[in-house]
């Protein structure tokens, strides 16, 4: 029997929580990250088949998540970084919204690939804590 799609949906549903219950600090801050790219690349696909409705929804759903990691940043302890953080990601929900009213791919694009290389860097901090040799291979935008 084919899987439907909300049955699909449950099943991704119950993965992400069971990943959600399971994962440390550092881990659910990737989740975030993975889930804003997910939303972006859906929207881009939405936009692109002209679904106006499915690609605003997905657009503000990835708003929300990023609005949610500038949210957990601690300005007080993370000085300099956070606050340049805090203004990448300002500048990001600002150009998701450009990208919405005027269906802009490039601007997706633009905030998909902001995106990959601040993951990249928080992904390269297990590695760095742990005196793991880190090159920029292991970080490059391309090898995500």
């Amino acid at each position: 029997m084919p899987f439907t799609k909300s049955a699909l949906n449950q099943y991704s549903r119950v993965g992400t929580e069971s990943g959600v219950a399971n994962a440390d600090p550092h881990r659910l801050i990737q989740m975030l990250m993975e889930g804003a790219l997910e939303k972006i690349s859906v929207a881009k696909g939405c936009m692109q088949r002209g679904e106006v409705s499915e690609k605003g929804r997905q657009i503000s759903w990835a708003i929300s998540i990023i609005n949610g990691l500038a949210a957990g940043l601690d300005m007080e302890k993370g000085g300099e970084i956070a606050q340049n953080l805090n203004a990448l990601y300002d500048y990001m929900c600002g150009r998701l919204l450009e990208s919405n009213i005027h269906n802009k791919v490039e601007y997706l694009d633009e905030v998909s690939e902001l995106m990959h290389q601040i993951k990249a860097g928080w992904d390269a901090i297990p590695r760095i804590l742990s005196g793991q040799p880190v090159s920029s291979a292991n970080v490059a935008p391309g090898n995500r």
